[in-house]
């Protein structure tokens, strides 16, 4: 992927000995759609500082709009504002801002249509129905964007970065706030997510839908709605992001429903509702991972099965571990716990007595939601020091049998 970008921006390079064409006060061309006409493919077009109002600009050819001192492109809430229905277009330094809104159709700052090896790059977009939207469209980048919307209703918010029906697209270094999902991919394949923020958005700072043989690493999702969701997706890497402080009835930090095949390594779980929520998941190894002060660490339903738990740090939850069913299905192997009480007589840094981190108060809530308003009671530690004892309640066979004594290393 990386080489067919590369392939990408040299074409742009070749071209930029063609003819350049400038439009702005005092330039050759007064308005971008003008240029635009005249312009041949392969051609670059600089737009110089200024406030634009030319409606819809669609771009039909392979070439270069760069922007320079962020000149302004406004749609003044009538229509979409750039749509792109050629390969090879590169598009750079603008601020994009007021997009019209339809509810028949999905009105965007910058739209690519059924194109390849779009690049779109280093642009301010503000108070667009969807930021950036990306429809059949393959080998495509978009990165360094600062895509800041104004939070409305759900259903008349688009969200920031949209992708449907694409493949091998780079997504990296944008920062997404203010709209419905920061990132939103369906039916999107062997693509990158990589070094993003997204934060205050209405519903999940990224959404995966029906998309396979994806990786996404090194961002930050914080203060979303929902947290971000992965759902009916295979085959997706998730490694070393940080997901913190989404709080809400229905947050968390990562929400995996019907998944398969999946890793997730080196995350960060912090201050959410629950950290990771598990419906329908199977055969996911998450290692390494920081639960770090959530209210559930993991919620593991009882439709999840063969997945692996291991090498991970809990840290300060309410609730490490909870469940709805009894039948045990996973693994849990060498974590650490900070409530585990047991001992190490051998000092090798495994626990000698197996840790079982689901107390008998966090299959009370899960049953009886109402039940947290007995939460630290003392008649709720008495319960949980009997359940250790002689488990009734809780899944006998979920458990921990080589914890670790310390915090691990990660």
């Amino acid at each position: 992927m990386r080489f067919l970008f590369g392939l990408a921006l040299m074409f742009f390079a070749i071209w930029l000995p063609a003819t350049n064409h400038h439009v702005g006060q005092g330039q050759t061309f007064a308005n971008i759609q003008a240029a635009l006409t005249n312009a041949h493919a392969g051609d670059t077009i600089f737009v110089h500082e200024g406030l634009y109002t030319e409606g819809n600009l669609a771009i039909g050819k392979a070439l270069a709009l760069i922007g320079i001192g962020y000149p302004v492109l406004d749609g003044q809430h009538n229509c979409e504002i750039i749509t792109v229905t050629a390969s090879d277009v590169y598009i750079k330094g603008f601020e994009i801002r007021n997009s019209g809104q339809l509810s028949t159709l999905d009105v965007a700052g910058i739209k690519v249509l059924s194109a390849s090896r779009v690049v779109i790059e280093g642009n301010r977009i503000r108070d667009c129905n969807f930021g950036i939207y990306l429809s059949d469209c393959n080998d495509c980048q978009v990165t360094r964007n600062d895509v800041q919307g104004i939070i409305k209703e759900e259903q008349n918010s688009g969200n920031g970065i949209h992708l449907w029906k694409c493949a091998r697209a780079l997504v990296a270094e944008n920062h997404l706030s203010g709209q419905r999902d920061g990132i939103y991919f369906e039916f999107v394949t062997d693509s990158e997510i990589r070094y993003n923020h997204s934060e205050h958005n209405l519903r999940y700072g990224l959404h995966f839908m029906f998309s396979h043989n994806d990786r996404y690493h090194h961002n930050r999702f914080h203060h979303n709605g929902a947290g971000v969701a992965v759902m009916y997706s295979r085959q997706v890497q998730m490694t070393e992001n940080e997901f913190g402080y989404n709080w809400g009835s229905s947050a968390y930090g990562l929400l995996l429903k019907d998944i398969s095949d999946s890793h997730i390594w080196k995350n960060t779980f912090e201050h959410n509702s629950a950290g990771v929520y598990m419906e329908g998941a199977s055969r996911i190894t998450l290692e390494q991972n920081q639960f770090r002060e959530n209210g559930w660490a993991l919620r593991v339903q009882a439709s999840c099965d063969a997945n692996v738990i291991r090498l991970n740090n809990f840290f300060g939850n309410t609730f490490d571990v909870s469940t709805n069913g009894s039948l045990v299905l996973n693994t849990f192997d060498g974590n650490y716990w900070d409530r585990y009480e047991g001992y190490d007589l051998n000092r090798d840094g495994v626990g000698d007595v197996p840790f079982r981190p689901v107390s008998l108060y966090a299959v009370v809530v899960e049953r009886m939601p109402f039940g947290l308003m007995l939460m630290r009671s003392f008649m709720v530690y008495l319960m949980d020091k009997a359940e250790k004892i002689i488990p009734s309640l809780t899944p006998e066979q979920l458990m921990d049998e080589k914890p670790a004594m310390k915090p691990l290393t990660i």
